[in-house]
């Protein structure tokens, strides 16, 4: 009877299992369309141009440009998820309920996004809570959409299923973020105004979200067994996040290959993340591009990211997942040299399709390199702090091209300064041993 009270019998688990895989890849589909149409492209442009205006917003007696509210904005989420993903990821491991919290984000992000295309002219502090609410969503969810990984999919396939993961998200959110600038640029011919054709395009990125997430909840299923009786208060689950969280510290700081991976992440990813950020901004102010070109470059990066996720997973497959990565390493430095001699509108798209190659692959391989080197009962806790070495890395790369760009005077040097984040990042990832850390991770040496 008790043993029966303890455990409730699920369904066997098979690892590769197709549906579940699907299931877990439309999810990046789901929610691409948030970050692509809505983060990046739509709402940057509209906050500045019709919630704040041209003149500022006066909040506490001093008047904000909207580019500094929106850095602003930027930098609290990154904080909150800072703060809390390693928390969130213990919490979900110990109550064996990552899908329900990945939803439970997924559906609330989805709200948030549906509400933040209401706001209008003046709306400045109530977009601003309203996009943090969302962007925490997004971070938060993906930390238990990023922690399935290792658990749906054998070693030997992690690679080209995380792959798989990325080229659905590049995809799904390239073609929702086309079809809304096709609206926003074709408006007068549909018969509405340029500002509500992109409320349309933020809210219908609110219910591509939610739509195709359905898929997420019907085909991804949860491994192992769920135990009752450790349902928790509010306050429990808080102080065991806390407790766990604090043990993981402890046994990653003991784990010197995990260690070391994060360590290089975190630099190479400060300068992929460096490169994307200011992209458009050293297209508009260094190669004076109109805005139609650095839309439509944005566009052929994800398209082209699609299939570089796919070729980049194939390519581990032959020579192994570090030295892809380092071979990708390699490219992004090729990449931000080539940038600083380019002039022309043309040159500028072949930057972006090398970007756009190089992107999907060297964020995919990352992800199934370190779910390769996690334990698997404790996964969204380790990929809690693998949110949170994400999030910091997107800190010192752009604020070392803005002190370059504002001593030099040039986006040149500050744009190739980034390699140095590239060859440190690949000179610690060679001394990653990734067959100690996985048999680390089998021996129980967590």
């Amino acid at each position: 009877m008790t043993t029966k009270a303890a455990e409730v019998a699920v369904e066997p688990f098979r690892k590769n299992e197709r549906r579940t895989i699907f299931g877990w890849c439309m999810y990046d589909w789901a929610n691409s369309a948030y970050m692509n149409t809505v983060a990046v492209v739509l709402l940057p442009v509209y906050f500045a141009q019709v919630v704040v205006g041209h003149g500022g917003a006066r909040i506490g007696g001093t008047v904000y440009a909207a580019d500094t509210l929106w850095a602003f904005m930027i930098a609290t989420a990154a904080i909150l998820a800072f703060l809390t993903a390693p928390v969130l990821g213990a919490v979900a491991d110990f109550s064996s309920a990552k899908k329900r919290f990945l939803l439970a984000f997924a559906y609330s992000g989805a709200l948030f996004t549906m509400l933040v295309s209401t706001s209008g002219q003046g709306d400045v502090l109530r977009t601003m809570v309203i996009f943090l609410g969302t962007q925490f969503c997004f971070v938060s969810a993906n930390v238990f959409y990023d922690a399935f990984l290792p658990q749906i999919a054998t070693d030997e396939q992690t690679d080209r299923v995380s792959a798989r993961g990325y080229a659905f998200g590049y995809f799904g959110g390239g073609l929702h973020c086309a079809l809304a600038l096709a609206l926003v640029a074709g408006h007068e011919k549909v018969g509405i105004s340029q500002q509500t054709a992109v409320q349309i395009g933020l809210a219908s990125a609110a219910v591509w979200w939610a739509g195709f997430a359905l898929f997420t909840a019907k085909y991804l299923r949860e491994p192992g067994v769920r135990a009752a009786g450790r349902k928790l208060s509010p306050l429990g689950y808080a102080k065991v996040g806390v407790t766990r969280t604090l043990g993981t510290i402890r046994k990653v700081s003991r784990f010197r290959h995990l260690a070391l991976f994060l360590l290089a992440f975190m630099l190479y990813d400060d300068g992929i993340q460096t490169v994307i950020l200011m992209a458009t901004a050293y297209g508009t102010v260094e190669l004076g591009l109109p805005a139609w070109a650095l839309m439509l470059t944005v566009l052929l990066i994800q398209f082209v990211a699609t299939g570089g996720a796919l070729l980049f997973g194939r390519i581990a497959g032959k020579i192994g997942t570090k030295r892809t990565i380092i071979f990708a390493l390699m490219i992004w430095t090729g990449v931000v040299v080539y940038a600083y001699f380019i002039r022309t509108m043309t040159e500028f798209f072949a930057l972006g399709m090398l970007v756009g190659l190089v992107m999907g692959g060297s964020q995919a391989l990352s992800r199934s390199f370190y779910a390769s080197m996690v334990p698997e009962e404790a996964s969204a806790e380790f990929f809690g702090f693998y949110t949170v070495f994400s999030k910091f890395s997107a800190i010192w790369g752009p604020l070392a091209f803005a002190a370059i760009k504002h001593l030099a005077g040039s986006s040149r040097l500050a744009i190739v300064s980034i390699a140095i984040f590239f060859i440190v990042g690949m000179i610690l990832l060679s001394f990653v041993n990734e067959q100690k850390a996985r048999e680390a991770r089998a021996s129980g040496a967590f």
